[in-house]
């Protein structure tokens, strides 16, 4: 998954609630999303059916947060985490998971890292700041 569409995503995460409410082998990408659908039970209504996911407007307009893009970072997370890429974000995420008591409230807090450091590269043009992003992870911490 290099490059998913909205639909590759939505459609991967359904298909791992599926496989994993029927008890069916994950593969170890869909085992740590698997791990993270289980912390997000309010979601499950979101996935059972893959065509209404294909077809949900997830819109801020709409008041509503978006279950797919929410997994996915807490996805991209996990891989940055286990990869230390940028460097230096597994020490400054582990900080954070220690100080909080709870891994899933600091990939919360990252999150809101990651999304900023995004939203900086869209409106400057620039490339992503891996250095400003761990540096707002390690403020957390």
């Amino acid at each position: 998954m290099f490059n998913p569409s909205q639909d590759d995503v939505r459609r991967f995460f359904c298909e791992t609630h599926r496989k994993q409410h029927a008890n069916e082998i994950l593969t170890p990408l869909e085992a740590i999303a698997a791990d993270w659908l289980q912390q997000h039970p309010e979601y499950a209504g979101d996935l059972k059916d893959v065509e209404a996911a294909l077809a949900a407007d997830y819109s801020v307009e709409n008041g509503q947060t978006n279950p797919f893009l929410h997994l996915s970072m807490h996805l991209s997370i996990a891989e940055q985490i286990s990869i230390d890429q940028p460097p230096g974000i597994r020490a400054a995420a582990t900080a954070l998971t220690q100080r909080l008591q709870s891994e899933h409230e600091a990939h919360h807090q990252i999150m809101e890292c990651l999304g900023q450091m995004i939203w900086n590269s869209q409106r400057s043009g620039l490339p992503p700041d891996g250095a400003a992003y761990i540096d707002c992870v390690r403020k957390r911490a």
